[in-house]
């Protein structure tokens, strides 16, 4: 018995299938609906998917960043000058010649307007750090690719790469004003895709100078002698009366930096994603619904000849995948092809200031589309299947 249905599913489907081109403007209009739902959906997720890699996926176990006890992120932070010797002595800490791989960080906003506004454009908020001499050893992967490191001492900046793309006026040989200096731009450094990329930097002294900080900084990195010394790490410093501070993995710090805006963009995401979606389902009703009607009599035929219901409700339910899931795979192709890897920066709620960082469809994304697709499909095709499968048969041989 289990048999013949299958056999009567498969019959019915094929010769479904077969008749899709004959009713192409129909079943177009469904595709098309569905591939815009996808593609809305998967352009948006993959805004949160570039931000996320930017500011924590880059992030690593085996190196922390200490900030005041309470605090959120660096802008609320202050570490005295004493404080950050408590922290530069504590063990568990990478150490070169004896002095740790730490760097004691300012963290401040600079006023650029983008490259797509011009010179005139309005100011957006660009991250501007005052770093250690050994800030470079303690990031992922830094490297200058333009002009040289700055010189510990003297008014100069190297940039982001990312931030020399996205914002006016940060190439090699020029300057900027910010505080009271004149700076002069004579390196442009990668670091991975890392959100270290967004930011400009200068010596920490200087900076502080220029600001009129003296010699309290935001924070302090520092590399790990290994991952398994962080424990250590966190132990001294929380046994020791003179700091109150918090002692975060670079991943854990970056990763609650994104949390906001990653969860502001999701949400949004599947939002827009349902609403379209509710259009996309009265598309592939009204495609199923014609599809029924065109072959109102074939059906009935068949179910007078001893096809089941059954067969019929899942033949038309599989049309509506089908076509569910070709509109999904246009739906992603075209959201890869017109966003995957596009350059745009948005602000960081943590800091108030600018995030450089590339649009990411991902092999994740576009399976969360297809399967969105097929969804879509699967309840336009629902209400058409059952009237198919129910639909009496003296009723449809009489249809004309």
């Amino acid at each position: 018995m289990a048999n013949h249905t299958v056999r009567q599913i498969l019959a019915v489907t094929a010769l479904n299938l077969r008749n899709i081109p004959a009713r192409l403007d129909s079943s177009l209009v469904a595709v098309v609906g569905i591939a815009g739902v996808v593609g809305v959906l998967v352009a948006l997720l993959s805004i949160s998917e570039g931000f996320k890699a930017t500011v924590s996926q880059k992030g690593r176990d085996d190196a922390v960043i200490i900030i005041r006890g309470g605090s959120g992120n660096e802008l609320s932070s202050a570490l005295a000058k004493d404080q950050v010797q408590v922290i530069t002595d504590a063990p568990g800490l990478a150490r070169i010649d004896g002095e740790a791989l730490a760097s004691p960080e300012l963290f401040t906003i600079l006023d650029l307007p983008t490259r797509r506004e011009g010179a005139s454009g309005p100011a957006s908020n660009v991250p501007f750090r005052g770093v250690g001499p050994h800030a470079a050893q303690i990031r992922r992967a830094f490297r200058i690719i333009d002009g040289r490191m700055l010189s510990a001492g003297h008014d100069e900046v190297i940039v982001g790469k990312a931030a020399a793309t996205q914002f006016y006026g940060l190439e090699v040989g020029r300057q900027i004003i910010a505080g009271s200096r004149r700076w002069s731009i004579v390196g442009i450094f990668s670091d991975d895709g890392s959100v270290s990329e967004s930011e400009v930097w200068a010596d920490r002294w200087v900076l502080a100078g220029a600001y009129r900080r003296g010699t309290t900084v935001q924070s302090v990195h520092a590399k790990l002698e290994s991952k398994a010394t962080l424990g250590q790490l966190k132990r001294s410093l929380a046994g020791d009366p003179r700091v109150d501070i918090s002692v975060l993995t670079e991943r854990e710090f970056l990763a609650e930096q994104s949390k906001i805006l990653v969860t502001i963009i999701r949400t949004l995401g599947f939002t827009i994603a349902l609403l379209m979606g509710a259009g996309a389902v009265f598309a592939a009703v009204n495609t199923m619904y014609s599809a029924v009607a065109a072959r109102t009599r074939e059906i009935a035929t068949l179910r007078a000849i001893g096809f089941g219901g059954t067969p019929v409700l899942v033949s038309v339910l599989v049309e509506a995948l089908a076509l569910g899931l070709l509109g999904g795979v246009l739906g992603g192709a075209a959201a890869y092809a017109a966003f995957n890897g596009y350059q745009t920066s948005t602000l960081n709620f943590a800091t108030f200031s600018q995030v450089s960082f590339a649009f990411r469809v991902t092999p994740g994304l576009l399976v969360t589309g297809v399967v969105y697709a097929l969804l879509l499909g699967l309840v336009g095709g629902l209400l058409p299947g059952w009237r198919a499968a129910h639909m009496p048969v003296t009723e449809g041989l009489r249809a004309t």
